[in-house]
């Protein structure tokens, strides 16, 4: 019978309350040393003092304070000692002392375990199983439950303060404990092995930038960088897979936001510290032991756009709050943030999708993704290395869409160096010669960058910038400018060979600017044709001598638009050709037609 158990039947008899009698306390008594381990004895001790336990229950739970409980239990212990002829040193009566308080007013067997401070994490598989997380790595400790019974006893004491069950017909449960330490329980029929404890501890300090910058997360210079993309109010997702420091990052990150903004977070479980003053937190609520009242992550998000935020942070999304959180960021919360589950950053916007279609709306699979270009500036993927270290891999940026495809480069990526003698990775998180295209927000922002812009290059002619395609939010005043940047392609190549004249790549460009033509193809093919009549008189050709045509088009629908303008551009039988699609280069570029003959001389 568990102790609980005895100390409640105890109280009712006490209180005169009919009881049932109580099954005797089993006891087989101390074996000598070398016939079993010396913990198998004091945990024998234990058991046996149990008896004692519940025979004082009335005066332990009448205790003032725990200085005055630990004392009761000492002289409990003590007399069990001496009635038995026990001999035990003074650190183990201490140990003692303190299972049997950590029984009475805690987590049992947890307790220590959750006071270590560089312990993150406790799994208990079982009652006979307890593993720890140290450091990153996952090591076994000796500390043991006596039974399931035992098991279950705690994951009740854990969650009957806040209204959550758990048995057969519901046999998972998510908790906090009181220091907001994340619990999960999952018992039997779902586990085979026994009730099964997942703690993720809080940490009581939370981390800043100095802590991630000395475990190795990232550099200071990384760090600066993404203070300043905060700043500028970028969009912000960090990914990672479990237990890869994707909330601890983003804990670091939401402390780069400006005081004076207003601040919602909204978190199944809240584990975010957030330094600034004004911050609303907002979790969400299970459903009672009737199975209503749940409030969700998704409704609550619907609810913080009416609550005037500056910026929203949801803790993790999971599902259809995807939908919500994209939206909110197209719609002035920008700068807000959030994580997600993935393995790379691509996966994370693959994960987006999968999410946005589980909000139960049926749509296209390209209006999804339009969504997420327009909303999702950067992704900050976190990993967990095989030496436990937990690094910052890539922050990637989605500059748009197209072809139905979202558009991402990586402006940091974690190299690896070496291994160094203690067998931890050695690398940092270096630029990848990738210059972003937000870089104008930052001007606009009215933020200084520092010498050298983290390792960006500079603007490059020879090296033009990404244009930003299908980006519903401006970067910027100087964005405008960036597009229209001269082009150095488009213009057409020509080159002659046995009396003909081969002809590619003649765009929609004017040649006196540099600049594209237009957004229809219609006005783009009539540009382009001017070219290619200008390129072939100046070859000794002109249109009437084509033999073969080729054209590119952005998109096959756009056929008769262009045939429209094609045809009338010559004066007799129109040149045979053939049909293809414009190459990344040309499209991302903004060209809708790109042209290309075979004339004679």
């Amino acid at each position: 019978m568990s102790l609980l158990s005895r100390i409640e039947r105890a109280q009712k008899a006490a209180d005169g309350q009919p009881t049932e009698a109580l099954p005797p306390v089993p006891y087989t008594g101390i074996r000598r040393a070398g016939s079993v381990g010396r913990e198998q004895q004091l945990r024998a001790i234990r058991d046996a003092l149990q008896a004692d336990v519940i025979a004082s229950s009335r005066e332990l739970f009448s205790a003032a304070d725990g200085d005055e409980l630990h004392e009761r239990i000492g002289a409990i212990v003590d007399r069990m000692l001496a009635a038995n002829s026990h001999a035990v040193t003074r650190e183990e009566r201490l140990r003692l002392i303190e299972e049997v308080v950590s029984e009475v007013t805690g987590l049992g067997p947890l307790e220590p375990l959750l006071r270590d401070d560089t312990i993150t994490e406790v799994m208990v598989n079982g009652p006979s199983q307890i593993y720890i997380e140290r450091r990153g790595k996952i090591q076994r400790v000796d500390t043991t439950f006596m039974n399931d019974e035992h098991v279950m006893r705690i994951i009740d004491r854990i969650i009957a303060p806040l209204g959550r069950r758990i048995d057969q017909t519901s046999p998972r449960v998510d908790a906090r404990l009181p220091d907001g330490s994340r619990v999960n329980a999952i018992i039997e029929p779902l586990s085979l092995i026994g009730p099964v404890i997942t703690i993720r501890k809080f940490a009581a300090r939370p981390f800043t930038v100095g802590d991630l910058i000395g475990f190795g997360t990232a550099s200071p210079e990384m760090f600066e960088f993404l203070r300043v993309c905060v700043e500028a109010r970028l969009n912000i997702f960090v990914s990672g897979g479990t237990g890869s420091g994707k909330t601890t990052t983003l804990n670091v990150i939401s402390s780069f936001i400006p005081e004076g903004e207003r601040i919602v977070t909204i978190e199944d479980a809240a584990e975010l510290q957030l330094r600034q003053e004004h911050v609303v937190t907002l979790e969400a609520r299970p459903p009672n032991l009737e199975g209503m009242g749940e409030i969700t992550t998704r409704d609550l998000l619907r609810n913080a756009l009416h609550m005037r935020p500056d910026r929203i942070i949801v803790g993790e999304c999971r599902g259809g709050e995807a939908l919500d959180m994209i939206q909110a960021m197209t719609v002035g919360q920008e700068g807000s943030l959030s994580t997600g589950h993935a393995n790379s950053s691509p996966d994370m916007l693959r994960r987006l999708e999968t999410m946005i279609l589980m909000s139960g709306y049926e749509m296209p699979l390209r209006t999804i993704r339009e969504q997420i270009a327009s909303a999702v500036d950067l992704i900050v993927h976190t990993a967990r290395l095989k030496d436990g270290s937990r690094k910052i891999m890539n922050i990637t940026e989605v500059y748009g869409i197209e072809d139905d495809h979202l558009l991402t480069q990586d402006i940091f990526a974690y190299q690896q160096t070496g291994v160094d003698g203690n067998g931890k990775i050695v690398g940092e998180l270096r630029p990848t010669g990738e210059r972003p295209t937000f870089m104008p927000k930052f001007a606009s922002s009215g933020i200084d960058l520092p010498p050298g812009e983290f390792g960006i290059p500079p603007e490059d002619a020879a090296h033009p910038v990404k244009t930003r395609i299908g980006k519903g939010r401006s970067v910027g005043a100087e964005s405008g400018e960036a597009r229209l940047r001269r082009l150095d392609f488009g213009l057409g190549r020509a080159h002659t060979a046995g009396g003909m004249v081969y002809v590619s790549s003649v765009g929609p460009v004017v040649p006196e600017t540099g600049r594209l033509v237009g957004n229809a193809v219609q006005a783009q093919t009539q540009q382009a044709m001017q070219n290619l009549k200008g390129l072939l008189e100046r070859e000794g050709s002109s249109l009437d001598r084509i033999v073969w045509a080729n054209w590119a088009l952005r998109d096959a629908s756009e056929f008769e638009g262009f045939q429209e303008e094609w045809v009338k551009w010559f004066a007799a039988d129109v040149p045979v050709g053939q049909g293809t699609i414009l190459p990344p280069q040309h499209r991302r570029a903004g060209f809708r037609v790109l042209l290309g003959v075979i004339a004679e001389i």
